[in-house]
Order: structure tokens, then C-alpha cells, then sequence
């Protein structure tokens, strides 16, 4: 049976290439809106964080119709840390639209999920968004394209996929950038002619497998997946199975059915064949597992997962100031949350520590876990983290180290300090090519070597740069890289920071705090240019006489204090100290606390 009033496809891209918005596009021609309705830009995007930082993080579901047929879209993250969402949902679809920008042509992580769309032998419909932009070049932008899909060997139907011209924002596709329609109508038929429709026997026992999981605190984890094989129905006795055998198979009943349409996950009774469907009922289900018939248990292979590369230690909070802001401060706490997140996302790993209450979490970067610890934080949890350690491998005896690749996009004036850096930075050169008044550079360098790099980039290249990294390979261990060149401000005493106290402070370097800020005995307030570690009395204040009134320092000017963002806070982290995270601020401290434990710990080194 072929279901040729159904299309099913995943939307991949780079970051900031425009998925969202076309989708946006797409949902609004494809009838899911009223004429007159009001709908907000990246109408996918529906997460706090995701609209904050204009950014996809989790794949969303939607459909739209065109001439009949029903076209299921996925619409998967840009950002390389979140590329386990892709991977997975690539599972669930037969084609996918591959949208390039027609300025910046194929990225690192275009290459990335292409990759694994070419492994799965996906069809092609590839995109060139952003063609009304005055810089762009969209056909140099179509050569790079097929220059990608040879270097990746793609198949011969692969390279001879169709190639459309968009504007996403204005909701406009055509057969040259010069020329387009008023409408996405080329891109939907585009779609239609060349993805394959889904195929399979629906009298045959059911298949299905789970490719993401949701979760409602009413109902509990909702599955969602493409049925591979068979039918499905309300209060219908399924098994659950695993074809990687983490668990034996067990007894489920589907006790609700819901089919995607637009945005919104409509109830049904039944669904055939080539349908993505959500579904709940069944309790401990998980991403990978196959939902079978009684009678004919067929457990379906799911697509490895790349393994994370770094790691970052959470553990209860213990500093002075634990339990004043948080909800949930206690290890159980800290233990049921970050083990609930891996039902949802299936790149990151948890497992215990080296104590009751620290456990290790696994990613694929910085950006992956500073992810987590801001839902977290929001949430009401209260805790702490260590800095980012790489994962390395050993091979044969040797130490192996994940290695980057990135590329660079920074003014020509530039170039100089940021070769300089990524030679400290064990980098090596692959490539390089001027792009108007632009470099575009390409280097592979060791994934610890961006540890603290892209705040400094960003200072190098005035704030005009663009830095872009996906994880490449395993490669053998490059030696030391030197990591920090600052050193600390640290608090000599507890109590609340003073206009005088700082003023005084911050002839030794960059302050973190302004007044009135409580302090503690070892946490960071400033940054010391010098490399070193200083003790600063910020809490100082000006002794009162009969000839000195403390008014007076209202008269003392204090520089703005710099104030850290997440990333930027773990970035900054030396290896001897810890980020304390709750619900109303980041305070970087020391891992010992006490100035003199400090001095006798470093004189024992």
C-alpha cells in the first residue's frame, strides 16, 4: 500500500538559516491558520529559552496541507550540541529539505545532519533560503551544495536533487532567484514529486517506532513515532520491545491516540501506516523502542546515537548561602530531575559520582548542558557545577581527544590575533578563503581548545566575528594547552560588598559586583589581569572620625561591574572552582572556601 496523500519530512539546516521562519511560511499556506488570525514569528519555537535566544532546541512536529495531501514536517535544531534531536527524528521521516543560506553557503553542521541524512539514503529537496539578501551569491551557493553532497558520497538520485530558491521571511519560492512566485506552491509540488511517499501493508501486525517522548503530568510520558507497518487503535494490547535488548519486552495498552495536525495533536481512534502519531499509556516506554503486536514481535533498529564529548559534575550546593533561594535543593531532587531529562533527550548520559550528592553529566557541549542547567534554574533547582572536562578514549594504549571543526568568519584587520590564538590553541589550518571584506577560515582543533575561546574571540574580532563548531572525530591527544591567563578576585570575608571596600578592589582588576551585594569567605567577585589569585576586602569599610563624616563615599566613582551570562560564567571557571546556580543568580567561588585551606592546599602542590 502507498500512501500518496501523505508526505513526511524533516526540515535541516545550519543555525540562523531560516528553518523556523519557513515553517512559519508553510503552516500559514498550508490553511492551519484563519485569515485574520494573529500568529507570532517562530510560532515552533515554543519554549521560554527558545524564544529568548531566537534558537530551535527540541524537534517539533507540525503539518500542513497542499492539494490534498498531508505533509508532516519536523522542524530539528541548528546548533551541533543539539544534534542527537536530528539524528533520531531523521528515523521518522523519508525525505528531507535541506536548506542552505545564500549568503553564508554550507556551514559545519549542514555538513553534519546531511550526512546523516545521506547514510539513511533520505531523498533531497534542497533550499536556498535568504535569496532576497543584498549580499547574496545563491549560485555559488548551489555549487558548494553539490560540492558537499560529492564529498559526502552522496548516490547518483542524491546529486540530482531538485534545487528551489526561497525567501522564507516573505514566504516566496521559484526556479531563480531572480524570479520568484508569491507563494511556497513550488516547494510544497517540489516535495510532493520528490519525497517518497510512505509505503507499507496495513493489514500486517502493528510496528512502531519511538522516536521522541514527551511528557504531561497528567498523563505521563507521551510516545510519538511513524507506524512502520500495520494499524494502530484506541485500547489496542501492545508489546514493548527493544531491539538493542537494554530491556526485556513487557505488556502496554495504547489508551489514547492523537494524529498532528498543524499545531495542535488532534484525538483519532485509528491510524495506518506511514501516520506519525503520539501516543500514552504505556509507562516506562523510551526513545528507541519498538511497539509491536502480541503475536509478532519484530523490534526495529534505531539509529546510534554519537556518543558525547564532554562533562560537567553536578552536586548539591554548600556554599554559605545554600537553600535561601532554591525549591529544590536536596540530592534526591537533583538526582530525580537530571535522570527524568534523559527520557527526553537521548545525547546526554547520567551517572552517579564520586559521592551521594554529585553526579556526572554527559553532553555534546557547552551550549548542550548550559541548556539544562538554565531549565533547571528556572525551575526552582539549587545546586552547583564544576568546569567542562573533555571525554578522551583510549585506543591501542593511546589517549585520543575529540576534535572540532570549525570555521570562522571574522574582518580581515582581525586575522592576525585570532591565528595567533588558535595556534596557542593546538588549531590546524584547513582552509581558507576571503568572502568580500571577510576571511572564511576552517581549522580543526581539540574540543578543549573552545573551552574559554568564544568570549575571547568575540573581544578579538570587536564583537564583528562568527564562530561556528561540530564535533569532527577522535584524534590522538595533542598535549597541554594552556588554558586560563587570569586569575581571581576572592572575597576575604563574608558580609555585603561596600562602596568603599570596592573602590579599593578594583585597582586590582575587573569587578564581578557593585554594592550591596552579600558576599561570602571564597567567592570570585573580580577577575585579576595579573594571573594570580587575590584576596579583596570588598566588604571594607571607611573608619568614621570626628573629622571624616562616611557620607563621603558617596564621592568614590566605581567602574560598572561586568556581568556574566550563564555561558560565560562557565567558560570563565577555573578548574579549582564551582558555579553556584539558583533561581536568582550565578556566584562563581572557590571549591575551598577558606583563604587559608587555600594557601595550604596550593603549598602542598
Amino acid at each position: 500500500m502507498v500512501r500518496n496523500d501523505l508526505r513526511n519530512i524533516a526540515i535541516i539546516a545550519h543555525v540562523d538559516h531560516g528553518k523556523t521562519t519557513l515553517v512559519d511560511e508553510m503552516l500559514k499556506q498550508g490553511g492551519v491558520f484563519r485569515e485574520n488570525q494573529v500568529v507570532e514569528d517562530r510560532v515552533m519555537d515554543n519554549g521560554d529559552l527558545e524564544k529568548e535566544r531566537g534558537i530551535t532546541i527540541l524537534a517539533k512536529n507540525t503539518s500542513a496541507y497542499y492539494n490534498g495531501v498531508k505533509i508532516n514536517i519536523i522542524d530539528t535544531p541548528g546548533h551541533a550540541d543539539f544534534g542527537g534531536e536530528v539524528e533520531r527524528v531523521l528515523k521518522m521521516v523519508n525525505g528531507v529539505v535541506l536548506l542552505v543560506d545564500a549568503f553564508e553557503g554550507p556551514m559545519p553542521q549542514t555538513r553534519f545532519v546531511l550526512q546523516k541524512a545521506l547514510e539513511l539514503g533520505h531523498k533531497i529537496v534542497v533550499v536556498i533560503n535568504k535569496v532576497d539578501k543584498p549580499e547574496a551569491r545563491s549560485y555559488e551557493v548551489v555549487d558548494e551544495v553539490l560540492e558537499l553532497l560529492l564529498d559526502l558520497d552522496a548516490s547518483e538520485e542524491q546529486l540530482d536533487s531538485p534545487i528551489v530558491f526561497c525567501s522564507g521571511r516573505q514566504g516566496k519560492a521559484g526556479v531563480s532567484p531572480e524570479k520568484l512566485d508569491n507563494n511556497l506552491g513550488l516547494l510544497m509540488e517540489k516535495i510532493i514529486e520528490n519525497i517518497p511517499a510512505p509505503e507499507g501493508d496495513d493489514t500486517a501486525p502493528t510496528q512502531i517506532l519511538c522516536s521522541s517522548i514527551d511528557y504531561n503530568e497528567y498523563v505521563g510520558r507521551i510516545a510519538i513515532g511513524r507506524i512502520e507497518r500495520g494499524s494502530v487503535k484506541v485500547n489496542q494490547d501492545v508489546m514493548v520491545c527493544d531491539y538493542h535488548n537494554s530491556h526485556a519486552p513487557y505488556k502496554g495498552k495504547i489508551v489514547s491516540l492523537y494524529e498532528i495536525e498543524g499545531l495542535k495533536r488532534v484525538p483519532c481512534e485509528t491510524a495506518k501506516v506511514g501516520d506519525i502519531v503520539c501516543f500514552s499509556g504505556i509507562e516506562n516506554i523510551t526513545i528507541g523502542d519498538t511497539i509491536c503486536a502480541p503475536a509478532a514481535l519484530e523490534p526495529l533498529p534505531f539509529v546510534k546515537i554519537s556518543e558525547p564529548t564532554v562533562e560537567m559534575t553536578f552536586s548539591v550546593n554548600d556554599s554559605p548561602f545554600a537553600g535561601r533561594e532554591g525549591k529544590f535543593v536536596t540530592s534526591r531532587h537533583l538526582r530525580d530531575r537530571l535522570y527524568k531529562e534523559l527520557l527526553k533527550d537521548v545525547s546526554l548520559k547520567v551517572k552517579d559520582g564520586d559521592s551521594a550528592d554529585s553526579f556526572i553529566v554527559s553532553g555534546r557541549g557547552e551550549m548542550h548542558l548550559s541548556i539544562l542547567i538554565e531549565n533547571m534554574r528556572r525551575e526552582g533547582y539549587e545546586f552547583q557545577v564544576s568546569t567542562p572536562r573533555v571525554l578522551y578514549h583510549e585506543v591501542d594504549g593511546k589517549k585520543y581527544e575529540p576534535m572540532e571543526r570549525i570555521l570562522l568568519d571574522v574582518p580581515e584587520e582581525y586575522m592576525g590575533s585570532v591565528m595567533e590564538k588558535m595556534g596557542s590553541r593546538k588549531g590546524e589550518l584547513l582552509h581558507m578563503a576571503p568572502q568580500g571584506s571577510r576571511m572564511r577560515i576552517e581549522f580543526k582543533i581539540p574540543a578543549r581548545g573552545l573551552f574559554g575561546y568564544k568570549s575571547e574571540f568575540m573581544t578579538d574580532t570587536r564583537g564583528e566575528g562568527i564562530l561556528n563548531s561540530v564535533f569532527d572525530s577522535y584524534e590522538p591527544y595533542k598535549g597541554d594547552i594552556p588554558t586560563r591567563h587570569v586569575g581571581s578576585l576572592i572575597a576575604f570575608e563574608a558580609g555585603t560588598s561596600i562602596t568603599y571596600g570596592l573602590y579599593n578592589a578594583q585597582e586590582r582588576g575587573v569587578l564581578f559586583i557593585g554594592p550591596g551585594v552579600p558576599v561570602y569567605e571564597g567567592m570570585v567577585v573580580g577577575m585579576s589581569p595579573k594571573g594570580d589569585d587575590i584576596a579583596v576586602n570588598v566588604c571594607k569599610k571607611k573608619h568614621v572620625s570626628n573629622m571624616r563624616a562616611s557620607g563621603s563615599d558617596d564621592a568614590l566613582r566605581l567602574v560598572p561591574p561586568r556581568i556574566f551570562s550563564l555561558e560565560e560564567a562557565i567558560e570563565f571557571m577555573a578548574d579549582d572552582e564551582l558555579l553556584e546556580v539558583t533561581p536568582k543568580a550565578f556566584r562563581l567561588r572557590k571549591r575551598i572556601l577558606s583563604n587559608s585551606g587555600r594557601m595550604k592546599a596550593n603549598s602542598k602542590k
